[in-house]
């Protein structure tokens, strides 16, 4: 059993070897590297496809799936955490019959090594910008986790392992961590708490507005390892201009579509790279989706 028609409408950051297997499982294969500009190019380059591949850049919304009728698969070449922060109208296209499948845990790695790199070499000074006039290490620094999945557990682990003090909030209590010595906050105490904070949440979440922004105040580090921003842009402007020694990194990811405007503050530590991307995390996506493909297919 094949596909008639698969539709790749962006860059799905799948390997070539996976790319090229794509043509086992559908008569026609037709991939585009660029995001669609607006839903009518969406549609254009779905047209008649009865499935469709995607990251997390492009929205298919009710419009989409309404002008595609054809449509009964669309793969996530990314994590889908759920409905409610996926860029695919899930709801709409379970109505529609259609299947929509993602895929988790497959570049966590990456990011919490570049969250670890980043933040030491801040500390340290070691890329030629410091945090404070002394080098510090992670020993004993109180750093705040919003987010406790798979990156969020992996991150309180590895500063816990490096000597801070790690504290988290999340929508539920997380024993697990509390036992390995994560204490629990609700989310306003964490940001009175922590000295540097990681977001570690799904997109199109927004817990940080402007009174979360007053609360963690001046000389502090938030490192966002979200996919797009989870907090008000503006709240986020204003905290760094009036806060001029706290400091907001994030990777490409993270910067979402904000890169223009957040260019011009000193206190923006961007590195225009998608963190969790390496040849790792490309082999455990390509797999993924795959046999996320072969299951709705072959119904394993």
């Amino acid at each position: 059993m094949k596909f008639r028609k698969l539709v790749a409408v962006e860059n799905t950051l799948m390997n070539e070897a996976a790319v090229k297997k794509l043509s086992v499982y559908a008569e026609t294969v037709e991939m585009y590297d660029e995001r669609p500009t607006d839903d009518a190019e969406t549609i254009r380059r779905i047209n008649d496809a009865d499935a469709v591949l995607l990251s997390f850049k492009t929205s298919i919304g009710k419009a989409v799936l309404d002008a595609c009728p054809n449509i009964r698969y669309i793969g996530l070449c990314c994590t889908l955490y759920d409905e409610k922060s996926c860029n695919v109208d899930v709801a709409e296209a379970r109505r529609k019959g259609i299947v929509v499948q993602g895929v988790r845990d497959y570049g966590d790695e990456g990011v919490v090594e570049y969250a670890v790199s980043e933040l030491v070499r801040f500390l340290h000074g070691f890329g030629g910008r410091q945090w404070r006039a002394e080098k510090h290490e992670l020993t004993r620094r109180k750093v705040g986790i919003i987010g406790l999945g798979r990156t969020g557990r992996m991150l309180a682990d590895a500063f816990v392992f490096l000597g801070a003090e790690v504290g988290y909030y999340s929508r539920t209590r997380k024993t697990d961590a509390e036992e390995a010595g994560i204490g629990y906050y609700s989310l306003h105490d964490l940001l009175r708490w922590s000295e540097i904070v990681f977001t570690c949440l799904p997109r199109n979440s927004c817990l940080l507005n402007r009174e979360e922004f007053a609360l963690l105040g001046n000389g502090r580090i938030l490192m966002n390892t979200s996919i797009g921003p989870v907090f008000d842009v503006d709240a986020l402007k204003a905290w760094l201009t009036e806060n001029g020694r706290s400091f907001y990194f994030c990777d490409e990811t993270g910067m979402g579509m904000y890169g223009a405007e957040l260019a011009a503050y000193d206190n923006v530590v961007y590195t225009p790279v998608v963190a969790g991307k390496s040849a790792e995390s490309t082999e455990r996506l390509s797999r993924k989706v795959l046999d996320n493909i072969e299951n709705f297919l072959y119904r394993k």
